[in-house]
């Protein structure tokens, strides 16, 4: 009984050390529009199983914005990126228009370097919180300008024409090589960069969807990490898997189930390089639900399953949030999407 005990105890305190182990490398992964009903889809199509169910913690996060029950990506993006609740269409900023250093600023300031990938423009709602700072989400080219004035390492989605084919006539993928960027028009030159900096501008503007783009999401965040990792001081890191939410606002659960099956791959990639890291917190979460969206019946064996949306906008329930490696402890539980940010301020000690 002693023996036992003693064992117990120690399992304990080993238990306790792989918690209290401070994260070199935090990703965050947005399924944009996902809540637990588009994850379900996924799951019943995929056998009972996908990879996200490898994460050890589990938590709810609250979306509504500060002047809406219902948040859009905007806004719910700035909360998760720079910690505070801010109006619908407002990027990087409080609702008086101030900015707000987000988590990627932070991340560069302590030296460590920063990336993100993206199934749509780089410029859109989601990627554009975690980088710029302007008063409405529809300002690309001035989203796409901020760019130039963030120490972003790795950027990869759509969205070219928004640094090429502008009012102000700049260009600015020129402006970024004198920036010591390497700009990459496909994926094949993607993967060719192994260190450095890199712009990936894939598409002229929004990627495609999941049955024209392919393998695009995973091959671009294995690319980019491959980047990042070069860095000893750790690196942040956003992916988004962006159109779900699209086929839910176009109420197509056929190509939801698809868009989420094509995150959790992405999500399999990354909890593989992170359970093999043992330095690397990941986060996986949503903006927001969209499609209100419920699965009334279906067949387990045969993974199928019937699908009602209530409607063809987001909706302002709770979404899921969960969590893996050093630190996950802590996304337990309901929480504010603002206070994700100071979470991992705290567990990776950013100053």
């Amino acid at each position: 009984m002693k023996k036992l005990s003693i064992t117990i105890l120690l399992a304990l305190l080993i238990a306790s050390a792989a918690m209290a182990k401070q994260p070199k490398n935090v990703i965050i992964m947005i399924g944009d529009g996902m809540g637990l009903a588009q994850v379900y889809t996924a799951m019943v199509r995929n056998g009972n199983s996908l990879n996200l169910e490898r994460c050890t913690f589990t938590g709810f996060s609250k979306t509504y914005s500060a002047n809406n029950y219902t948040t859009d990506s905007a806004a719910g993006g700035t909360a998760i990126s720079c910690g505070v609740k801010t109006d619908n269409y407002m990027i990087g900023t409080r609702p008086d228009s101030s900015s707000v250093e987000n988590i990627l600023e932070q991340a560069e300031r302590n030296g460590k370097s920063t990336g993100l990938v993206v199934a749509c423009s780089v410029t859109h709602a989601t990627p554009a919180a975690f980088v710029a700072h302007q008063p409405n989400r529809g300002m690309d080219d001035e989203i796409a300008a901020d760019f130039l004035k963030s120490n972003i390492d790795v950027f990869i989605g759509g969205g070219r024409k928004f640094f090429e084919q502008r009012s102000d006539k700049r260009n600015l993928t020129n402006e970024l090589k004198d920036k010591g960027f390497q700009i990459a028009y496909t994926l094949d030159e993607v993967n060719a960069v192994t260190d450095g900096k890199l712009a990936g501008l894939l598409y002229e503007e929004q990627n495609p969807d999941i049955t024209q783009r392919g393998d695009m999401l995973p091959n671009a965040v294995k690319a980019a990490i491959n980047i990042l990792d070069n860095n000893k001081k750790g690196f942040f890191m956003m992916i988004e898997g962006s159109q779900i939410d699209w086929a839910c606002h176009a109420n197509d659960v056929e190509l939801e189930t698809l868009e989420m099956l094509d995150f959790d791959k992405t999500i399999g990639l990354v909890l593989d390089y992170a359970a093999k890291d043992g330095n690397t917190l990941v986060i996986i979460t949503a903006d927001h639900e969209t499609g209100g969206l419920t699965l009334p019946k279906g067949n387990m064996e045969e993974g199928t399953f019937a699908a009602n949306f209530s409607t063809k906008s987001h909706t302002g329930t709770p979404v899921p949030i969960y969590a893996f490696g050093p630190g996950a402890e802590n996304f337990t539980g309901f929480m504010e999407n603002s206070s994700i940010k100071a979470k991992i301020e705290k567990i990776a000690k950013l100053k």
